[in-house]
């Protein structure tokens, strides 16, 4: 489980097939020597499993269900990602629960000024849209915003300036897709929802 606050950004080192999947080894400043093979860590938005660790690279492994719903297909050596270790309990909740369970991937429809800040307009697929709510907390590329505005198949966020220089949100232009989290307390009530409407 993560807050969905961004600690440290990693660079993709390598990137190899597997079977089954694909292995990534991940350059960062993350306290490496601090996380025991095994640990969950956050990949813009993805939960993935530490298999290794060597200097300051970790290696992770991802199925083919990870790499056919979210962005991970993608990712080659060069890409930078948003890290953050999983939360502790005692921690700060400084944004909301993200469980680094992707929803759906987003494209990013348009990149506004909005004076020292930046709008971001995405666009979702219309079975995420229930799950949105304005100034409700969503999850893009693991970083925790509040949605300012939805309607249909599409919802902003307004992005401050530390966001936007201390996460790879700097590095998505028009057209690049994104990895979404709805809040889990909105996806349990569509869920009853959806048991209550068969009832």
């Amino acid at each position: 489980m993560f807050t969905g606050i961004v600690t440290h950004i990693g660079e993709v080192a390598e990137v190899r097939e597997m079977d089954g999947g694909r292995e990534l080894v991940v350059a960062s400043t993350l306290p490496l020597a601090e996380l025991p093979p095994g640990a969950s860590l956050c990949h813009d938005g993805i939960c993935l499993t530490m298999v290794a660790c060597e200097g300051t690279s970790h290696t992770v492994q991802a199925s083919h269900e990870t790499l056919a719903r979210t962005t991970l297909s993608e990712w080659s050596a060069g890409r930078r990602v948003n890290l953050e270790r999983s939360l502790r309990l005692g921690d700060e909740l400084g944004g909301h629960l993200v469980f680094g369970h992707v929803d759906a991937v987003g494209e990013i429809a348009a990149v506004l000024p909005d004076g020292d800040c930046t709008r971001l307009e995405i666009r979702i697929d219309e079975a995420l849209a229930p799950l949105l709510a304005v100034k409700g907390s969503i999850a893009v590329d693991g970083i925790s915003l509040t949605v300012n505005e939805a309607s249909g198949t599409m919802f902003t966020v307004t992005i401050i300036p530390h966001t936007w220089t201390h996460t790879i949100l700097s590095d998505r232009k028009v057209g690049s897709r994104v990895n979404l989290e709805a809040d889990m307390l909105a996806r349990y009530v569509a869920r009853q929802l959806a048991f209550a409407r068969q009832a």
